[in-house]
C-alpha cells in the first residue's frame, strides 16, 4: 500500500512539472534561464555567510547583498542595470551624506548630534520626496532617490549609537556593490535579455497580430466557415481575434518601461541615440487602430444583423479592402524585423476603397428605405423581379422598439461595419507615417525586396522564440 501511494505521489508530482513546463519554459525558454542566473547569484553571495574571512570582514551587512540581488536582478539587461546603478549611486550618495553629517555634529557633543541628525532627517526625507514628484527623476532615478532615502536614514540613525559609522557606511556600500557586480555579470555576460530586441520584437508581434486579427474578423463577418478545405472554428476564431488586438491595446505599460530600460543598455551605444522614444509613439498609434479593431469585432456581435442577401453584395469590396490592410500590416511588420525601411504601394488599398464605396453607390435604396416607402418598395419589388427580400435577423429577446428600428434600414448595422474599414485605412495612415519616421531616425537600410525576402526567411526560427508573451516580464516594485 506504501508503494502504491509513493508511485501516486509520484506521478502526480510528475504532472506538476509536466504543467510547470508547458505554461511557462515551453512558453519562453529565457524564463527558465533566467531562473537559473538568480539561483546563481544567490549562491554565490551566500557564501559572504559561509565562508568564515568574509563573514568576519562584513558581519550582517552580508545580507545587504543578499537583497541587493532579489530585488536588482531583473530579466532584462536594460530592468538589471537601471535598477543596479540606482542602487549603487543612491547607496553611495546617501553613505558621503551621512558620513559629512556625522563628522560635523560629532564634536559639539551627543545631544547636538541628536538634534541635528533629526532635523537633517527631515529635510532630507522632505527634499528627496519632492524630487520624486519631477517626471523626469520619477521615470528614470526614482527607485535610486528611494534607496538613497533609506540608506541615509539607516546609516543615520545608526551614527547615533554606533561607535564607528564609517566602518558601517562602508561596510554597506562594499556588500551592495558585490551584489549589483554579480547582478551585472550574470545579465549582461551570461545569455543576456536585451530590453531593446524585446521591445522590437514585441512590436512587430502588434503588427502582425491586429493583421490576423483583421483578416479573421472580415472572414467570420462574411460567413466565410470554410477555408482551405478546413471548416472554421467559430469560437476559436472569436479568440483569435480578440488576442490580436487585445495584445496592442495592452502595450502602454510594457512598451514605456522597456524603452525606458533599453535606453540603460550598451548594446546599442554605436548609435548616437536609438530612438526606443519613437517605438512608444508607433504602439500609441497601433492602439488608436486597436480601437477600431474592437469595434469592427463588435460587429459580429451585434445584437441586430444584416441578412446574408445584402452582406453578399458587398462581401467582394470589403474582403478585398481588409486584405490590403493586411497585406500593409505585414509588409511593416517583415521590414521592422530585419531593420530595413519599408516601401508600400497603396494604390491597391485606395483602388479597393473605391470599388467598395461604388459597390455602396450602386444600392442606393438600401441606405434610405425609411419606413414610410418600406412597404412601397417591397411591393413594387416583389411584382418586377418575383423575388422576396430577405428578413433581417433579429434575436427574439429584443424588443417591439428594436423591431420597428429595422424598418428604418435592413443595411444599417453593415453601413457601420463598412464605415469601420474605411475607418481603419485612414488611421492605417498614422501607423505608416510612425515606422517610417522609425526607420528614418534608427538610420535603417534602403528597402530592398530581395534581401528583406532572404533577411525573413532567415530570422523565422530565431523568432519564434522572441516572440512569446514579451510583455509579461515586468520590474518587481521592492526597494530593498
Amino acid at each position: 500500500m506504501a508503494c502504491q501511494y509513493r508511485a501516486s505521489d509520484m506521478g502526480e508530482v510528475q504532472r506538476v512539472l509536466q504543467n510547470v513546463w508547458y505554461l511557462v519554459g515551453r512558453e519562453d525558454p529565457r524564463r527558465v534561464v533566467h531562473a537559473i542566473k538568480v539561483g546563481l547569484a544567490l549562491t554565490l553571495v551566500s557564501f559572504l555567510y559561509i565562508f568564515e574571512p568574509l563573514f568576519d570582514g562584513f558581519g550582517q551587512n552580508a545580507m545587504w547583498a543578499v537583497m541587493t540581488v532579489v530585488v536588482v536582478l531583473e530579466f532584462t539587461a536594460g530592468a538589471t542595470l537601471c535598477k543596479g546603478l540606482n542602487r549603487g549611486f543612491g547607496t553611495l550618495c546617501a553613505g558621503s551624506l551621512a558620513f559629512i553629517i556625522e563628522v560635523v555634529a560629532e564634536k559639539p557633543g551627543q545631544t547636538f548630534l541628536a538634534f541635528f541628525v533629526g532635523s537633517s532627517v527631515f529635510i532630507i526625507g522632505f527634499g528627496a520626496t519632492y524630487l520624486r514628484f519631477f517626471s523626469k527623476i520619477k521615470r528614470n532615478y526614482d527607485y535610486g532617490v528611494v534607496v538613497f532615502l533609506l540608506t541615509f536614514n539607516l546609516i543615520s540613525v545608526s551614527s547615533i549609537r554606533e561607535d564607528d559609522v564609517v566602518l558601517l557606511a562602508r561596510d554597506r556600500l562594499f556588500t551592495i556593490a558585490i551584489g549589483c557586480g554579480i547582478c551585472l555579470f550574470m545579465s549582461l555576460v551570461f545569455f543576456p535579455n536585451w530590453s531593446g530586441e524585446d521591445l522590437h520584437n514585441y512590436t512587430v508581434s502588434k503588427l502582425e497580430g491586429l493583421a490576423t486579427s483583421i483578416e479573421a474578423c472580415v472572414s467570420l463577418y462574411f460567413d466565410d466557415q470554410e477555408k482551405d478545405g478546413n471548416i472554421v472554428d467559430v469560437k476559436a476564431t472569436n479568440e483569435m481575434i480578440s488576442k490580436g488586438y487585445q495584445l496592442v491595446l495592452d502595450s502602454k505599460s510594457s512598451d514605456e518601461n522597456l524603452a525606458k530600460f533599453a535606453s540603460w543598455e550598451p548594446r546599442h551605444s554605436r548609435y548616437r541615440k536609438y530612438p526606443w522614444q519613437q517605438y512608444v509613439k508607433l504602439g500609441t498609434a497601433l492602439r488608436h487602430f486597436g480601437y477600431t479593431a474592437v469595434s469592427l469585432h463588435g460587429c459580429l456581435e451585434s445584437e441586430i444583423q444584416t441578412t446574408p442577401s445584402i452582406k453578399g453584395l458587398f462581401r467582394g469590396p470589403c474582403i478585398e479592402v481588409a486584405t490590403e490592410v493586411c497585406k500593409v500590416f505585414l509588409d511593416l511588420a517583415s521590414s521592422l524585423r530585419v531593420h530595413r525601411r519599408c516601401s508600400h504601394d497603396s494604390d491597391n488599398l485606395h483602388q479597393a476603397l473605391h470599388d467598395l464605396n461604388s459597390a455602396i453607390h450602386s444600392q442606393p435604396r438600401l441606405f434610405l428605405n425609411s419606413k414610410s416607402n418600406h412597404s412601397a418598395d417591397k411591393h413594387a419589388h416583389i411584382n418586377n423581379c418575383n423575388e422576396v427580400r430577405d428578413q433581417p435577423v433579429l434575436r427574439p429577446s429584443l424588443s417591439k422598439i428594436a423591431m420597428l428600428s429595422l424598418e428604418f434600414s435592413e443595411a444599417l448595422p453593415f453601413a457601420a461595419f463598412a464605415a469601420l474599414l474605411v475607418e481603419m485605412a485612414a488611421r492605417l495612415e498614422l501607423v505608416i507615417e510612425e515606422v517610417e519616421e522609425l526607420g528614418r531616425q534608427a538610420s535603417f537600410k534602403e528597402f530592398d525586396e530581395d534581401l528583406v525576402s532572404i533577411e525573413v526567411r532567415q530570422n523565422e526560427t530565431k523568432e519564434s522564440v522572441k516572440n512569446r508573451d514579451l510583455y509579461s516580464h515586468q520590474v518587481t516594485p521592492a526597494v530593498e
